[in-house]
């Protein structure tokens, strides 16, 4: 730990420099100056608690929604793994560490009777899916969260409620520096076969109008109508950020190794050797053009992060 700005010795580990592109979906992005990952939740507050309040400190999932920045992560990324990702049925809880992704939430579940299944299709960790306030066929995290359990900054235990996270499309009110956790849900009884079934119909949906083989992160811009798809036959597209892209003229639309998918253009997708410059630089494109074409500004969904490297620098020249 020469040269590490930390007063404590964790058990977990700690590496410095750090690249982040094979922790992303999208595989693009520079290093961090740090990347920690606990051994448990007693290793994560007192690492946190030690830590210089000057020291920036950045919680990643699994990099479902993200783009680093070629530039990397300034401060410290952390990353919980193992010790995060259990998950325990409790009568009509379900209560998940913040690690669990939200498939297996889904699938666990679903298995004991109790009814999560929209979060089947959703990509990522549960404790990203409440800082993001997930949702899918018209159902969100909001809709059944009890509460979560979160590091502060300062290394003390928080228990954070509804109230405390002020849920709102595709956002939540989260304290900066605080790291998640787990995560409490209350899930409304279902009998399993069917939730089986219905999550098999969402998956078939999803590959079918998705495109789930290519390298993405997920919807990349919020729908302007401030609402996720409800599934159901009659859902309105007029204001679906696929449809004005699309309106646009800007489906398969390219830049360097990136692209707005042909299968579904709300997913920017890297094609191969695309930078984060060329991906976040083609959204930004898109979001110009789709002001000019139907003067609705999209807004980002997927999380940017990090300081521009060197090829951007150069186009600002």
């Amino acid at each position: 730990m020469d040269g590490a700005p930390f007063r404590y010795e964790p058990r977990g580990r700690l590496t410095p420099g750090r690249p982040l592109a094979d922790l992303t979906w999208l595989r693009v992005g520079g290093p961090a100056d740090w990347l920690f990952q606990p051994a448990d939740e007693a290793d994560l507050a007192a690492f946190l608690a030690a830590l210089p309040p000057d020291v920036a400190v950045f919680p990643m999932g699994v990099g479902s929604n993200l783009i680093v920045r070629d530039g990397g992560v300034r401060g410290v990324v952390i990353r919980l793994g193992r010790g995060f990702n259990a998950i325990r049925i409790e009568g009509d809880r379900v209560v998940a560490g913040a690690a669990a992704l939200d498939a297996h939430v889904a699938r666990k579940a679903a298995e004991a009777g109790r009814d999560l299944t929209f979060l089947r299709t959703i990509p990522g960790s549960i404790g990203g899916a409440v800082r993001m306030n997930a949702g899918c066929y018209g159902t969100y995290i909001a809709d059944v969260f009890l509460s979560a359990r979160a590091i502060a900054r300062g290394g003390e235990t928080l228990v954070l409620g509804p109230d405390d996270l002020g849920f709102a499309y595709r956002h939540s009110d989260l304290p900066g520096g605080c790291v998640i956790v787990d995560v409490t849900l209350r899930a409304p009884a279902g009998d399993p076969a069917a939730l089986a079934a219905r999550m098999e119909e969402q998956l078939a949906r999803r590959d079918a109008t998705q495109p789930t083989k290519d390298r993405s992160a997920g919807s990349t811009f919020r729908n302007p109508a401030g609402f996720s798809s409800t599934g159901r036959d009659g859902d309105s597209d007029d204001l679906k950020a696929w449809k004005v892209i699309d309106d646009a003229g800007l489906r398969g639309a390219a830049r360097g190794g990136a692209e707005m998918s042909e299968k579904h253009p709300n997913f920017l997708v890297n094609r191969g050797g695309a930078t984060a410059a060329d991906l976040e630089g083609l959204g930004e494109e898109v979001r110009e053009k789709v002001f000019q074409h139907s003067g609705i500004r999209l807004e980002w969904e997927i999380m940017r992060v990090g300081e521009a490297g060197p090829e951007k620098e150069r186009d600002k020249d």
